[in-house]
């Protein structure tokens, strides 16, 4: 057997590339061959079975080229024509069996997701895969809503902890700095983009420093509202305790949630969080937007409830807790029914 994964690549890390990253490193353990096609405009030298085509063309060449059995693509974000065209030449591969995984645990209950049926461009599209992975129980619905037969859809949570992850080297010097003058810090791990309310955590901050005037905010991730974030940031007076420190290798943000206090999810619109489930199984409390499928653990808000989130920070620092040390062994058999999964397909 031999995999190919076309999706995100890291940098930048994002619960996406985490979870494809994840099946890569369990599939090479257990002597299956798996290369990547990064989907994404972020690049890197090729090296070590991922490649970065430039242009469609390149990548329908890599397509042709490669030697593989399974194509398992990873979407996350909306359904663009875009993705559905890529999805569509992936789900024809002649003398392939393909595998979708749709990680946007949001999409359906958007007005775009609402609006698609199975008579839809997407619903012809992820017809046509051998076997389709939804991460949570939303994307199981809409996939059954698109009349997907169930045979061929399987609820397969995403991958939250890499074992030995945790035992990063030292952080960034920024970072490390931050967190030596700061107590408590709050930590988020994301894309800096509308849909994550970021100006939420901004806004708290200056409250919950009234009452601890060492406090401070960092926020892991890149995004198209950087620029408008860190001149939101500059105007406040409170600047000097807010960080936006970019992109950080994987291994370092699992080293900065175990060293924070409180992890901060905000959001607009969410799926199943894989920095979520990382904090948790770091011991470290994580104070969310409700979305109605949060893992058990997690601190619920409403959504955009400045008042509330000031509130649950308050109950939560009031609390002890373990910091830094998993609450469980890691946990491979998602990985495992990922597998198992490819050799159904292949009559293995």
């Amino acid at each position: 057997m031999r995999v190919l994964q076309l999706g995100p690549y890291p940098p930048p890390h994002g619960g996406v590339q985490s979870n494809l990253v994840a099946i890569r490193t369990f599939l090479r353990k257990n002597g299956i061959p798996c290369s990547v096609i990064n989907i994404t405009r972020h690049r890197k030298p090729e090296a070590d079975e991922v490649y970065y085509p430039e242009n469609a063309w390149q990548l329908a060449g890599l397509l042709r080229r490669l030697p593989y059995d399974i194509l398992h693509l990873h979407i996350g974000g909306m359904l663009s024509s875009r993705l559905l065209s890529l999805a569509l030449v992936c789900a024809c591969m002649p003398g392939r069996k393909s595998v979708l995984t749709f990680h946007s645990g949001g999409y359906p209950s958007t007005p775009e997701g609402q609006a698609t049926g199975p008579a839809s461009l997407a619903g012809f599209v992820v017809r046509r895969f051998d076997a389709l992975i939804g991460v949570n129980s939303e994307i199981m619905k809409f996939f059954a809503k698109l009349h997907v037969a169930s045979e061929r859809a399987h609820l397969i949570y995403p991958h939250a902890f890499l074992e030995g992850e945790g035992q990063a080297p030292d952080l960034p010097e920024a970072l490390k700095v931050f967190f030596d003058q700061h107590s408590p810090v709050f930590l988020s791990v994301g894309l800096l983009e509308p849909e994550y309310d970021l100006l939420l955590q901004i806004e708290v901050l200056g409250q919950v420093r009234e009452k601890m005037p060492n406090a401070g905010l960092v926020m892991i991730g890149s995004g198209s509202l950087e620029g408008d974030l860190r001149a939101r940031i500059a105007a406040k007076p409170y600047a000097e305790h807010m960080l936006l420190s970019g992109d950080v290798a994987h291994a370092a943000t699992m080293q900065a949630i175990g060293e924070s206090d409180v992890m901060l999810r905000t959001t607009l619109y969410d799926g199943d969080a894989v920095s979520v489930r990382e904090a948790l199984h770091l011991g470290i409390p994580v104070i969310a937007s409700d979305n109605g499928m949060r893992p058990e653990g997690v601190h619920l808000i409403p959504k955009s409830n400045l008042q509330a989130l000031e509130q649950a920070i308050a109950e939560v620092l009031a609390n002890p807790r373990s910091i830094g040390k998993p609450q469980t062994a890691p946990d491979e058999t998602n990985l495992q029914a990922v597998l198992d999964l490819y050799k159904k397909l292949l009559g293995v």
